[in-house]
């Protein structure tokens, strides 16, 4: 306790000297703080001070610059009057000679004079208003008028001859379009289109004539502006080539063929000669072509002078329309040689294209071409059906028509037609009244496979057709790529399609029909005991084991699964239906059909490996199981015994109906009675349905 309180002591005396010291940092801080604030009133006095004694110092400032300033201002003024004096005094003498250049024709000073007074005249925007200005500007004006009226007088005497009799005249000339294109941009526009109104004068007035106003004359056009190019290219040189005068000439030359060409067509009382049109219009593109590369565009066939250089020995149309088809050959080939071939030209100048600027109008009127060329078409295919070997043998090293390879796009739907036609035709069965096709339908061997080579043949053409829009949607005009569709004649090859494999189907289906009345006529209702599978199973054997491999050979997987799906519920709804027809039915009759329906069942579903195509096997075997398992049901219905025939056909055959139900019990009591000299009243029938 004595130790506590010694310790307690010690503690008290350390808090008094805490609280001492305490109280006098107090008082100090606040001595500090009064000694901070009196020190930051200090500081504002000496700022505000400093602000003040700043303000003098600007006022003091600009009243020792305003002086300085008026003067400055003075000095810029008298220094743009000055300027603006040189510059006046320099456009009026600038004006002044242009004046003397002018009257003089000193056509190459003067432009570069009238450079100079633009120049001028440009500093002087914000003085239009002043009198002198405006006297200036108008002179000016009217000297650029004056220069025009000489520019355009000198040019009229071009072509005329008289620039061999002076040899200055060119060089004079050549001067005049420095001034040119120191004027207007429009003066050069209109002085160009001048010059090419002038070189197409007589043009117009010869070949607007009687003698030449005529189709089988077109060539001697594009022959006249050639000559014309040829004979003027010295005299245009001395226009500046920026100025592209022969190639605006030759734009005004095409426009104004076109309008001629148009006119021709249409006061032609009939329809022109297809051999007169197809060469004026090949000398049209090629002329066009021949513009386009000259002008820097670019051809789709290198030489256009070789594409028809033996058209001029040609007389008949139909060997005229058989150049058109190599030319076209050519140029697919080029486009797919080098797809930037088909790119618009890039002409200098204004890029203008000249691909179709003549020709285009020749296309209302190539009707007479169409209908030349249908009909070679149609005569062609003719040729190629008749030619065609339907004789099919198992050599082939394809399994398509070779005919189909030489058929053109016109005329596909009617090939379709054709192939369609050879295909067997015959009465009505059970597909047929599913497909509304022909379903009784006797068919070989030979038919089998003329039929298989039809679906292929139809296949390929189904393929090329698609092909063959695609290609020619990629050269022709981009405008016109849109309408290229072949979508109806494929639509015609895959309709044959169906057709062919259905008319394959009924074929198959109606080598049966001795099978089945064997099958009907087997004494069912007297059978001693059950054996091996009956000889019709046998006959259905062969049938398949003599079709199926052949047909595996040559149809596609897809078109086979589709032969063995349409086969499969064909025979099994066809061998269930059937069984009715079979009247005398005894326990051991029944058990050896279900032992021969099983046989069935098994051949059939063999038929995948049998063709060697096993793709689509495993539904195939479904489907076939649950067809046939249909007859094995109702078999076992008929094996059922009387007083639980019922239950079992419900559970074997849930969606069997009373009517079937009753040939069932007609079968198996007319059966059962034979046997026993039991006599049943009609109304067990009834009472066997009631629930």
């Amino acid at each position: 306790m004595q130790k506590i309180h010694s310790e307690i002591r010690v503690v008290d005396a350390e808090i008094l000297v805490a609280v001492r010291q305490q109280s006098n940092a107090g008082t100090k801080a606040k001595e500090d703080l009064a000694a901070a604030t009196h020190a930051v009133e200090e500081l504002m006095y000496k700022v505000r001070e400093i602000k003040t004694k700043a303000e003098q110092s600007e006022t003091m400032v600009q009243e020792i610059c305003r002086d300085i300033k008026k003067l400055d201002c003075a000095k810029k003024h008298i220094t743009t009057t000055i300027t603006a004096l040189h510059r006046l005094t320099m456009l009026v003498s600038a004006i002044k000679q242009l004046q003397v250049m002018a009257s003089k024709r000193q056509y190459k000073e003067a432009a570069a004079q009238v450079e100079a007074v633009n120049q001028l005249c440009s500093h002087f925007d914000a003085y239009r208003d002043i009198p002198k200005i405006i006297e200036l500007r108008n002179k000016f004006m009217n000297i650029k008028q004056v220069l025009k009226s000489h520019v355009f007088s000198d040019f009229s005497s071009l072509g005329t001859g008289k620039e061999a009799d002076e040899g200055n005249l060119l060089q004079q000339l050549s001067d005049a379009c420095l001034v040119v294109d120191a004027l207007e941009p429009s003066v050069r526009e209109e002085l160009v289109k001048n010059i090419c109104n002038k070189e197409l004068i007589s043009y117009q007035q010869i070949f607007e004539g009687a003698e030449l106003a005529k189709l089988d004359k077109t060539e001697r056009r594009y022959a006249w502006v050639k000559r014309r190019l040829r004979t003027n290219e010295e005299i245009w040189k001395t226009f500046p080539a920026s100025w592209h005068v022969d190639y605006l000439m030759c734009i005004q030359f095409c426009k104004m063929t076109r309008t001629q060409l148009m006119e021709i067509l249409v006061t032609l009382r009939e329809k022109p000669d297809v051999g007169t049109l197809l060469m004026a219009l090949q000398r049209t593109i090629e002329f066009e072509e021949e513009l386009a590369e000259k002008f820097g565009g670019s051809c789709s066939t290198k030489s256009v002078a070789n594409d028809f250089e033996d058209v001029d020995k040609v007389e008949n149309s139909n060997q005229i329309v058989m150049d058109i088809k190599k030319k076209y050959e050519r140029k697919l080939v080029a486009h797919q040689g080098n797809p930037d071939d088909d790119k618009d030209s890039a002409v200098p100048g204004a890029g203008f294209n000249f691909h179709g600027i003549i020709s285009s109008c020749f296309e209302p009127h190539l009707m007479v071409y169409v209908e030349l060329e249908e009909k070679t078409l149609m005569d062609h295919l003719e040729k190629l059906v008749q030619d065609e070997r339907w004789d099919m043998d198992d050599g082939s090293h394809t399994n398509i028509l070779s005919s189909s390879m030489q058929v053109f796009q016109r005329v596909l739907r009617a090939y379709a037609a054709k192939l369609l036609m050879k295909l067997p035709k015959g009465g009505m069965g059970i597909v047929a009244a599913a497909t509304g096709m022909d379903g009784h339908i006797k068919t070989s061997d030979k038919d089998e496979r003329l039929i298989c080579y039809v679906v292929n043949t139809a296949e390929y053409c189904h393929k090329t057709a698609g092909e063959l829009a695609e290609n020619v949607s990629k050269i022709i005009d981009s405008q016109l790529a849109d309408s290229v569709d072949m979508t109806e004649v494929q639509d015609e090859f895959s309709s044959l399609i169906t057709k062919a494999l259905v008319t394959l189907v009924n074929g198959v289906e109606t080598k049966f029909d001795t099978e089945m009345v064997a099958m009907a006529r087997v004494p069912w209702g007297t059978l001693e005991s059950v054996g091996d599978q009956s000889e019709y199973v046998n006959s259905i054997n062969m049938i398949i084991s003599g079709s199926v491999p052949i047909l595996g050979s040559l149809l596609s997987p897809i078109y086979f699964q589709f032969f063995l799906d349409k086969l499969a519920s064909s025979l099994g709804p066809r061998f269930y239906v059937n069984i009715f027809k079979c009247k005398h039915i005894s326990e051991t009759g029944a058990q050896q059909m279900l032992l021969d329906t099983q046989a069935v069942k098994t051949i059939l579903l063999d038929i995948p490996s049998l063709g060697r195509q096993t793709s689509g096997a495993v539904g195939y075997a479904k489907f076939v199981t649950h067809e046939m398992g249909k007859a094995e049901a109702l078999l076992k219905v008929i094996l059922s015994p009387l007083d639980s025939v019922a239950d079992t056909y419900g559970a074997l055959l849930p969606d069997g109906t009373p009517s079937e139900f009753q040939r069932i019990l007609e079968l198996k009591v007319y059966s059962e009675s034979l046997f026993t000299n039991i006599p049943l009243p009609n109304l067990f029938i009834t009472n066997v349905m009631q629930p």
